[in-house]
């Protein structure tokens, strides 16, 4: 087995990267606790926001940004953080904060979509040439082969990859789950850096030039192309899974500082048509079904899918795959 480098997660918010819009004192302030992959695209869309809020109240707005591995961040708001909203990888990290109190339940059914208003899936980069031949999942198990993906444990673009190769396995072995384990641990043994979160990952990829193949976000992947045209290419595999990033209003913190209903509103405003478009042009894909297909040359719009619902939701899927002591340590020993 290759020696596996695994990156431990930033503690708190204090590892995540901040950035804010300007040094000027607005009328509302909020803070947006986000994953790894979307800073560009938050960085866009609070300028889109804070002018339509302009336009539409009269107030100035500024909204703080926070990035890191999902679940790391969620934790970080359940430590403290004064997130006014959170825009997570997956509904279970948000769940978290749910059940720490500090989000009203029923938040999945506030926004359309079961409050995701964009979603992505999962994809592979190679470098150009594509020179270990790395089509499908089970071409990833061959012997030297690389892989880099982050660590479920603290990163939801992880757990979506996990899910990913599990349900490929999953049809390609006709449910037999030992064949399957035997799969996902071989899968894992190829793994030689696992960073807590997916924009670390794609940095230990492109940037420190490491491994074979990276397990990615679609978003993160086109963004790598778009930058590097000749050197990364884009391989998508037989199935993967359709990854649903989920929003919620904080609602302990909104109340306490007054932001509840400019929270609502940032959120809300992600569904209109100039932040579904400004959503795709960043490589996510919309959840207005008319302009998703106004980027079907962005997108591979005929990949086979699976969904979360194939393993009974985020609740039943977490306990079974990622809890301490379960699948996802069975397979990776630890």
């Amino acid at each position: 087995m290759k020696k596996m480098i695994r990156k431990a997660a930033a503690a708190g918010i204090a590892g995540a990267v901040l950035m804010t819009g300007s040094a000027f004192a607005a009328d509302v302030t909020l803070t947006n606790v986000s994953y790894d992959p979307t800073r560009e695209l938050y960085a866009a869309y609070n300028e889109l926001f804070e002018s339509h809020y302009l336009e539409e109240t009269g107030l100035e707005a500024e909204v703080i940004q926070s990035h890191g591995g999902s679940g790391s961040q969620a934790r970080s708001v359940i430590e403290g953080a004064d997130a006014d909203v959170v825009t997570l990888a997956l509904e279970h990290d948000i769940t978290l904060v749910e059940n720490a109190g500090l989000i009203e339940s029923g938040w999945i059914d506030e926004f359309e979509g079961h409050s995701s208003p964009y979603t992505s899936t999962i994809v592979f980069l190679v470098r150009s040439g594509n020179e270990k031949d790395l089509h499908d999942w089970n071409d990833l198990i061959q012997e030297g082969v690389e892989i880099i993906t982050p660590d479920p444990k603290s990163s939801g673009g992880a757990c979506w990859n996990f899910l990913a190769a599990w349900y490929w396995a999953d049809k390609e072995f006709g449910g037999d789950e030992e064949q399957i384990i035997d799969f996902m641990t071989a899968l894992y043994a190829n793994v030689t850096v696992m960073d807590s979160g997916a924009r670390g990952a794609t940095t230990t990829f492109v940037e420190n030039g490491q491994g074979d193949v990276l397990i990615a976000w679609e978003n993160e992947a086109l963004a790598t192309v778009k930058e590097y045209p000749d050197k990364y290419e884009i391989v998508s595999p037989s199935v993967s899974i359709l990854a649903q990033p989920s929003v919620a209003i904080v609602d302990e913190n909104a109340d306490r500082n007054g932001t509840q209903e400019a929270a609502h509103d940032y959120l809300a405003y992600l569904y209109s048509e100039e932040a579904q478009r400004l959503i795709g042009e960043y490589g996510y894909r919309p959840s207005n079904e008319a302009i998703l297909q106004e980027f079907a040359d962005k997108f591979d719009l005929d990949m086979d899918l699976c969904t979360i619902d194939d393993f009974g939701g985020w609740n039943e899927a977490y306990m079974t795959y990622f809890v301490d002591g379960a699948l996802f340590d069975e397979i990776y020993g630890f």
